[in-house]
């Protein structure tokens, strides 16, 4: 019985005297996130999605629905209101042939809690300098503006940078500046002064809706959003993921409700008709898709519930398959 009590005599003066338990191992808050970046396969093609950071967004940006359904929509999903938390997602493709950036982030011209996209790309494993093609679904700064760095230089000193025809001539026109309303004119400078640096060394690309960009790698018209918002459709044997964009702002409105827009769209209409038909698409053909404002890594599929309503089902974390001979 005394070899017993013996152990644990330390702990019972511990108890009686108010200190701590000699048990509890004491150690700092570590206070750090792991980077933002999540690797997957696809077919013969490697997909790393990269965290570029997270604004809050005003509920009250959400059109065509009522408060209280605002409200109910995003408590149901556990989502604060209203403020949402948004995330800006880029992604990472390495064909074998092609190592290809779709989106950059948004560097700084939005905040501290933005423009991380290099750092992960960085964490992943990759260099800018690597990167030979970088393709852009719309001119929006949180989508371009991490292609310069903070005194302009572009940060990709290789790449090619392609973006859709009919944006770059809406964003980069004069004329449509000087017709914007002036809530809308920081906008158009902003894609001027971001495009430039590519521009005066012949490595910015407009292209046609349907464009193949890379083997293995296609555009798909996705418009009103932007009068060009673009969608990439990335296949590789025969597994098929579609990069939408900014089709969805919000996960827990947009998906139950396709009808809800944002005052972001330059045509509300076509942008609620545009996610409506592609919403239906992926869900009836099971096709992966990743979003610029999903939650990291925003990967994930669409289910149909049913009345033209759809819910967001995320991809589990999965290991890598390994390479033959490892």
């Amino acid at each position: 019985m005394r070899r017993f009590f013996l152990p644990l005599l330390p702990l019972m003066l511990a108890a009686l005297l108010g200190l701590p338990s000699l048990a509890r191992a004491q150690a700092p808050m570590a206070q750090t996130q792991v980077p933002g970046y999540y690797r997957m396969a696809l077919g013969q093609f490697e997909v790393t999605a990269l965290f570029d950071g997270a604004i809050e967004l005003d509920a009250k940006l959400l059109k065509n629905a009522s408060p209280e359904d605002l409200q109910r929509l995003l408590s149901r999903m556990f989502v604060g209101s209203p403020k949402m938390q948004t995330a800006v997602n880029a992604y990472l493709i390495n064909t074998g042939r092609h190592l290809v950036l779709v989106d950059a982030g948004a560097a700084k011209l939005f905040g501290p809690s933005l423009g991380h996209v290099l750092e992960n790309m960085k964490a992943s494993g990759y260099d800018p300098a690597q990167v030979d093609t970088v393709v852009i679904t719309h001119l929006h700064g949180d989508h371009m503006g991490g292609l310069n760095d903070a005194s302009g230089r572009p940060v990709f000193p290789k790449a090619r940078v392609m973006v859709p025809r009919a944006d770059h001539d809406f964003w980069l026109s004069q004329q449509a500046a000087d017709k914007a309303p002036e809530g809308m004119k920081p906008f158009f400078k902003m894609a001027r002064d971001t495009a430039a640096p590519y521009q005066a060394v012949g490595r910015w690309q407009p292209f046609a809706d349907g464009s193949q960009l890379v083997p293995g790698i296609r555009a798909v018209a996705a418009n009103g959003h932007t009068p060009g918002h673009t969608a990439y459709a990335v296949e590789s044997d025969g597994r098929k993921l579609l990069i939408w964009g900014d089709l969805v702002h919000s996960h827990a409105v947009q998906f139950a409700r396709p009808g809800v827009s944002i005052e972001f769209d330059v045509d509300q209409k076509q942008a609620i008709a545009t996610r409506r038909e592609i919403m239906k698409s992926a869900a009836a053909s099971r096709t992966l898709v990743a979003g610029m404002h999903l939650p990291f890594p925003g990967i994930g599929h669409v289910r149909a519930e049913g009345k033209g309503s759809y819910s967001w089902v995320p991809i589990e974390f999965s290991p890598l398959p390994k390479a033959a001979g490892q």
